[in-house]
């Protein structure tokens, strides 16, 4: 069987690529087409790769390519015994590759068109849809933290880059998820003490130290973590999610300003406004705005 696919395989590609390459040389657009085939084929070749060196299939892969190596070899070196035998090996090779792989070759079929498959071709949901979904997630850490009186401090990065805050915590680079904030805030861990930070849509770093507000007209009674929060609110445009440890009440650092003991909708609607609204707000309406004049225009053409 594997003799019989290499001549197959070898009479394609003379009859077929070969011929399709040289007729796409003759002119511009077949070259434009050809460049756009190769290009999509090394795409999806690149992609199979990644799925494959992810699973447990790679060992057999890297196996499976020294094998038709050495099978290759030992025809070219003309060592009939050795190459008889690797044939052979070749010919039931296949056959064994679907059976051992078949639960792994069932589960990639499956996911074809799902949210895993489509996410790993780059097709993932709208971005304005996933960091408003992100905010949701940020809130139901921030009640389940504030009901528990866990002390939390979550920094949201927005426009201007606090790299040099990331680059001194320790990194995390996980998606936005209830559970892991909540984690990581529980008192006595490693990664408890200091702040975790939002950038990207994603949990860059836990346990980073922020710059903290010498302001006489902070409330006293308000500790480390307030200041913190303003401090870092001062010297960027994030936005800090702060939770008393004290008194499980929640307060918001923007602008330098401290918005304290804030309901869940308040808080919702706050994240709402400054990250997802202002973000997005401003493209949609220029968007709008440029569809409007595209339409004016056409208006005036057709008339």
């Amino acid at each position: 069987m594997g003799v019989e696919l290499g001549k197959l395989w070898q009479n394609f590609y003379q009859q077929n690529i070969v011929t399709y390459i040289k007729d796409s040389l003759q002119s511009p657009y077949s070259l434009i087409t050809l460049i756009l085939d190769i290009t999509i084929v090394l795409f999806l070749f690149y992609c199979i790769f990644r799925v494959l060196k992810e699973s447990r299939a790679w060992q057999l892969i890297k196996g499976i390519a020294l094998l038709i190596i050495i099978t290759w070899l030992s025809s070219l070196l003309n060592l009939k015994i050795l190459n008889s035998i690797l044939s052979i090996i070749m010919n039931f090779g296949v056959i064994a590759i679907i059976i051992l792989f078949q639960p792994e070759l069932r589960r990639g079929l499956e996911q074809l068109g799902t949210n895993k498959f489509a996410k790993f071709f780059g097709i993932t949901k709208d971005l304005e849809a996933k960091t408003k979904e992100d905010v949701y997630k940020i809130v139901i850490a921030t009640m389940e933290l504030a009901k528990q009186r866990t002390g939390a401090l979550i920094v949201i990065e927005r426009d201007i880059k606090i790299k040099d805050i990331i680059s001194r915590g320790i990194e995390i680079d996980a998606e936005v998820s209830p559970q892991l904030l909540v984690n990581i805030f529980v008192p006595n861990t490693p990664l408890h003490d200091g702040a975790v930070v939002i950038s990207n849509n994603k949990i860059a770093a836990a346990a980073c130290v922020l710059p903290l507000a010498d302001d006489k007209n902070i409330a006293k009674e308000l500790g480390t973590r307030h200041r913190a929060a303003v401090g870092i609110s001062r010297e960027s445009d994030s936005i800090v999610v702060v939770v008393s440890e004290e008194t499980g009440k929640i307060s918001i650092a923007k602008d330098g300003t401290l918005i304290a003991d804030l309901r869940e909708d308040v808080l919702k609607k706050i994240l709402i406004e400054n990250i997802v609204t202002k973000r997005f707000g401003n493209a949609n309406a220029n968007k709008a705005r440029i569809n409007k004049i595209k339409q004016k225009i056409n208006k005036i053409n057709k008339g």
